[in-house]
């Protein structure tokens, strides 16, 4: 009966975590969507909030994580924490914010649902994943993934064409909005690479929030090292950016270190596909504050966010039963100690 009753206050548990976790992301996107409209640099924010979220973490990962952590530290383990923190903090958040910035925070919460779809294929690529045309959940995973690319498509297109009519130079404003959208989108293919070389980097190094820690400290090295070389003067920022960068990096860091804590804890409890599930609410959550906000939102693009939802839970569903149909008598405990080197794991940067 008592085990009972503390499955029942787990599940409560991680169903509101990962609310929360929707919630917290969608305030993030739009609080970064006001902030680059003050000026402020998008590196900027990368490095300093990258910063703050190495601060929050490293505690978290020295105590729960340490005995976790590799006995030797091989050249091979080094490229692949270099890679991922350049390609996933770098790059990809350069051209996320980028896509922010030149769309909308419902826009860039949604295209994140591509994710699961290209990491499936980028996986066959790389072998860690079989594609079988005559299996009924490969096929679901390859038309999951077209809906969701159709998807961002129409709602790309639907955009821009929604916001030609608020504007007086609609070429402009329509080529920076599908400009943006592109950002997105390739975002979302550099996020789906980095998935799949953690993948493979957490095989020998099982400690998730220690390599978040890691590659967030490499990731705004390696950024501001850009910076400098692309721009001798990049440092000089004035007062009121800088108050407005430190306010948002302190914001950012703790929202970034929340998150990946319920995130992972979340992962080991119910699995990454759970996790996955609550995604879409975070742009339901993004596009009703935006129209609180003053900003609109028409019918073209709810339809095209619904057709990239439907591929996003094609694909999912796929995952699940699959995993259920190979493995249908694994043991819950063992099941936890396997999760992290599931390739469909959200990057957790």
């Amino acid at each position: 009966m008592a085990s009972k009753k503390r499955e029942v206050i787990e599940e409560i548990g991680v169903v509101m975590g990962l609310v929360s976790v929707q919630f917290l992301y969608a305030g993030n996107a739009i609080l970064l969507s006001i902030i680059l409209k003050t000026g402020l640099q998008p590196s900027s924010l990368i490095i300093c909030s990258t910063f703050a979220t190495f601060l929050v973490l490293s505690p978290l990962a020295i105590l729960f994580e340490r005995r976790k952590w590799p006995s030797k530290i091989t050249y091979k383990l080094v490229i692949q924490l270099l890679l991922l923190s350049f390609g996933g903090v770098t790059v990809f958040q350069s051209l996320f914010m980028k896509g922010v910035h030149l769309t909308s925070p419902a826009v860039a919460t949604a295209m994140p649902n591509l994710a699961p779809g290209l990491i499936f294929f980028i996986a066959c690529g790389f072998g860690l994943e079989r594609m079988d045309i005559g299996c009924k959940y490969s096929r679901a995973k390859i038309g999951g993934t077209m809906l969701c690319v159709l998807g961002a498509v129409v709602m790309s297109l639907m955009q821009s064409d929604h916001s030609n009519t608020n504007t007086k130079t609609p070429t402009d404003f329509n080529s920076q909005t599908i400009l943006g959208c592109t950002y997105l989108i390739a975002a979302v293919f550099v996020l789906s690479t980095q998935v799949v070389l953690q993948a493979i980097t957490l095989r020998d190094f099982s400690a998730p929030i220690s390599m978040c820690s890691i590659t967030s400290l490499l990731g705004s090295m390696l950024t501001a090292v850009v910076e400098v070389v692309l721009d001798e003067n990049y440092w000089d920022w004035d007062y009121l950016h800088l108050q407005d960068l430190l306010g948002y990096s302190i914001v950012a860091g703790g929202i970034s270190g929340m998150c990946i804590s319920v995130n992972a804890w979340a992962m080991k409890k119910r699995g990454p596909v759970v996790v996955s599930i609550f995604n879409p609410l975070g742009t339901v959550i993004s596009a009703a504050t935006s129209i609180s906000l003053g900003d609109s939102i028409s019918a073209k693009d709810l339809a095209g966010m619904l057709v990239m939802f439907s591929g996003l839970y094609l694909v999912l569903w796929a995952k699940r039963n699959e995993s259920n149909a190979k493995s249908p008598n694994v043991d819950h405990h063992a099941a936890d100690d396997t999760i992290v080197f599931d390739i469909e794991k959200p990057l957790l940067t």
